[in-house]
């Protein structure tokens, strides 16, 4: 890591349960020249990509509904979360990664997505970069009842709705995964469905 405005970089592990929590001490060179030592806590767990899947067809899109643990310590009363089908690259490239979670999350299994953005998820505090796809699904490619692995203990209902539903979750404050919020609001604005 090099830059101009960085220097005397330290690292200290905190945990690596599952992922990496490290605690950085680092100079900072402001910008009326002056050096500051800061502190800051950073979360490493990998890279992830999620993707909208749309049927123009239909006029339907394919959501899942999931228990969050973080969102039920913050406010979430019961800890589902509606969201896009999404999951960690696990070294994969992104591409790879969303085919292979959309196949486990929602059974489908998808031939080509489109990717429309790469953004960082929470830069204060995160390392992950998440890709964000668009992919076209057909009743004919469904090829199993999704749910996620057992193996990962995931318990995910899929949930094929309208768009002109999710676009009204989506205005009326029920979908509140800011992943999910972006790609309904990037299918909005280009017209998807």
């Amino acid at each position: 890591m090099s830059s101009e405005k960085l220097k005397n970089v330290k690292t200290e592990v905190l945990s690596n349960n599952y992922y990496t929590l490290n605690k950085l001490t680092f100079d900072y060179k402001l910008k009326n020249g002056n050096w500051v030592t800061q502190m800051r806590e950073c979360y490493d767990r990998g890279d992830g990509a999620g993707i909208l899947l749309c049927n123009k067809e239909k006029g339907t899109v394919i959501l899942t509904k999931q228990f969050r643990m973080p969102t039920f310590l913050n406010d979430n009363k019961d800890g589902m979360l509606v969201e896009i089908c999404a999951g960690m690259l696990d070294k994969d490239n992104p591409e790879a990664c969303i085919i292979r979670e959309t196949e486990e999350e929602v059974g489908y299994r998808l031939k080509e997505v489109k990717k429309v953005f790469e953004a960082y998820s929470s830069p204060g505090v995160m390392t992950e970069k998440m890709h964000f796809f668009i992919g076209e699904y057909t009743d004919a490619m469904k090829v199993n009842e999704g749910g996620g692995l057992e193996s990962e203990h995931e318990d995910i209902e899929v949930l094929e709705i309208p768009f002109t539903e999710a676009v009204r979750m989506l205005n009326n404050g029920e979908i509140y995964d800011t992943r999910t919020i972006v790609l309904l609001q990037y299918a909005i604005i280009h017209k998807l469905l």
